[in-house]
């Protein structure tokens, strides 16, 4: 299976965000090379928020560019298998932490927002990571930092979009 055929698979099968996962499945179809970065119209990009939900955390970057606190993630790649082999690779690209695994369940959020040239829109989706007892991080090259905050430290760093990912995060780690 194409990245391309499991973006559609994985949008088709997300129950949340109907109206939105449906822009996403038609921005798709009108661009056959919408995953990629080279797409001026808008790409799809994968994410993924690290938790530690032993020790009631996340682990953010200050993205570099974007001086901002969000989770890891960023643009899909020709060896991505999957979007949630993106977001993996991605999460452990800008955390430096090893063995992190996915939170079953597919995606837990969708989130559209406009990027500064030379990108115009990235469809992300945003998957959630579950970080290792006593994981120990890095700063990679994107980011200024990286540092984890407590669950109820991220309104005060983050922006409403990573607090809604954290709050769909912790709903699905309850359930």
């Amino acid at each position: 299976m194409s990245l391309y055929d499991d973006a559609v698979l994985v949008l088709k099968e997300y129950e949340d965000q109907t109206d939105l996962r449906q822009a996403y499945l038609d921005h798709l179809a009108e661009h056959p090379d919408g995953l990629w970065k080279a797409c001026h119209a808008g790409h799809i990009t994968a994410s993924a928020l690290v938790i530690d939900p032993e020790g009631g955390r996340v682990l953010l970057t200050l993205h570099k560019k974007l001086r901002m606190w969000l989770q890891m993630g960023g643009h899909c790649e020709p060896g991505d298998a999957s979007l949630a082999d993106a977001a993996l690779r991605e999460a452990t690209e800008e955390s430096g932490v090893p063995r992190l695994s996915l939170l079953s369940g597919g995606p837990v959020r969708l989130d559209r927002h406009p990027i500064p040239p030379p990108c115009h829109c990235h469809f992300d989706v945003q998957y959630a990571a579950l970080a290792p007892p006593e994981a120990a991080h890095t700063i990679s090259d994107e980011s200024l930092d990286v540092r984890w905050f407590g669950y109820d430290e991220v309104a005060d760093v983050a922006d409403a979009s990573v607090i809604r990912l954290l709050e769909s995060a912790r709903a699905r780690l309850a359930a």
